[in-house]
């Protein structure tokens, strides 16, 4: 399992049409294959700035079984005119004891 974490700032005055806009699109990424858990949280001291967080079976299931779709064409089209900027979007793995 992968973790991925997306840090996205949304044009200041945007965030409520943001989090409406990806309460519409959450059921796109979530029903993508591999997908796991799909999680968004907003900024307290910086309320422009959302972190989506995203469970995937592996990278591949991201990148080949998510971007690559035309879900992810559909997801983009819903979020994608609130971005302040490209959002930076990295993968993570747990620390096993």
């Amino acid at each position: 399992m992968v973790l991925e974490v997306a840090l996205i700032d949304v044009i200041p005055g945007h965030e409520e049409a943001f989090a409406d806009a990806y309460r519409q699109a959450r059921p796109i990424v979530a029903s993508s294959e591999g997908c796991r858990s799909v999680r968004m949280t907003h900024g307290i001291e910086s309320p422009s700035r959302f972190v989506l967080l995203i469970e995937w079976d592996s990278v591949e299931a991201h990148e080949q079984g998510f971007r690559a779709t035309e879900k992810f064409q559909q997801w983009r089209a819903l979020i994608g005119p609130h971005f302040a900027g490209p959002p930076v979007v990295e993968h993570f793995s747990d620390v096993t004891a």
